[in-house]
């Protein structure tokens, strides 16, 4: 661990200490005031810059979406990527943008704040539970609705999947609003959507075609990935290789890169390079399936709804493994390559 990663560690570790409590004074209303709240304007908080977390934050939107038809809803960000996953969700009314990098840009930090005080809402939900920003933001909105993000005992009791980051905020939102009144919601949960257009599909299998030139369906592999969840050159030579072995006679195999424009396998396999999260999520979605380790590339893939396979290096897959439309999250440290090209072969033919 790097000495930044250790002091964000205990800063994060600080933090959660001393706002966890944050929120235990809040009362929630009684049955009769909540009659008389008209839910349309609703704030979420997911102040986090990095494209997965955002991506992980649209099952709830969609959640909130279908049980509160036409309602407004403003999203508390952090850095731009907001925008773009968020492009084509019709009821994203305002997205307040933190930036990066607070210090730099202190005024612009403290409007941002500053402007959640001044705007009155229905309902705001803190998207992270970890999140000692998100819980101090949620206590600061004006709203007579909040949901803190604390997983309640009664869903840990109640669902395996609850640890994941996408799901237990939609557990809890269910849960909030059936002690308010509400009727029990045991729909599918949401799984994560980029709401990619035709014309965005359209225009990635342009792209696709134009860099396999045949009709073969195509595997598509992202061999990056940050600190200790990236996998070395020579895992995934040897996995490229069995991936050849396996099923280049009845599929393409091509390689999605990284932002640094480097390739784990020495750019043997036919790339493409985009830095346009819409158009690498256009192209994604004309392949059958795509396989990367645990990033923000990982749950792009799961966006553009392709079956996606997720390798883990870290033991976290329960929280971050992308699911829905086929997917799967594999933990490498207890399946072989060839346990993961089984689970590709399974996926490919389902």
């Amino acid at each position: 661990m790097s000495f930044k990663d250790w002091i964000n560690q205990k800063r994060r570790k600080i933090m959660h200490a001393i706002t966890k409590k944050v929120g235990s004074s809040y009362v929630e209303p009684t049955l009769e005031v909540v009659k008389n709240i008209n839910i349309k304007n609703i704030l979420v908080i997911r102040p986090n810059h990095r494209l997965g977390n955002q991506l992980l934050t649209t099952p709830l939107v969609q959640e909130i979406e279908n049980t509160f038809p036409n309602c407004s809803i403003d999203l508390f960000a952090k850095g731009g990527v907001a925008y773009a996953v968020f492009e084509n969700y019709s009821s994203i009314n305002k997205i307040y943008q933190l930036p990066r990098k607070p210090f730099n840009n202190l005024f612009k930090y403290v409007m941002c704040w500053v402007s959640i005080k001044r705007k009155p809402y229905d309902m705001v939900i803190n998207g992270d539970k970890d999140s000692s920003s998100g819980r101090l933001l949620t206590n600061l909105a004006k709203a007579p609705l909040k949901v803190f993000g604390d997983v309640h005992e009664d869903i840990q009791k109640t669902y395996d999947d609850y640890l994941h980051i996408s799901k237990y905020p939609i557990y809890n939102l269910r849960l909030y609003l059936s002690k308010l009144g509400y009727p029990t919601n045991n729909n599918p949960l949401p799984v994560l959507n980029l709401k990619l257009t035709e014309t965005e599909i359209s225009n990635g299998k342009n792209i696709l075609d134009e860099l396999v030139k045949n009709n073969k369906p195509t595997i598509c592999i992202y061999t990056n990935a940050t600190g200790n969840k990236c996998y070395s050159e020579a895992w995934w030579e040897s996995f490229y290789v069995k991936l050849k072995n396996e099923f280049s006679n009845s599929y393409n195999i091509i390689e999605m890169l990284p932002i640094e424009n480097i390739s784990k396998i020495n750019f043997k396999a036919p790339h493409f390079y985009s830095k346009d999260i819409r158009e690498m999520g256009g192209i994604i979605a004309n392949t059958s399936i795509f396989i990367a380790a645990d990033n923000g590339v990982m749950h792009l893939a799961s966006a553009a709804l392709t079956p996606t396979l997720g390798l883990f290096s870290r033991d976290n897959q329960a929280i971050y493994g992308p699911y829905g439309n086929g997917s799967l999250p594999l933990y490498t440290k207890v399946k072989s390559q060839d346990d993961c090209i089984d689970e590709v072969r399974n996926i490919l033919i389902k």
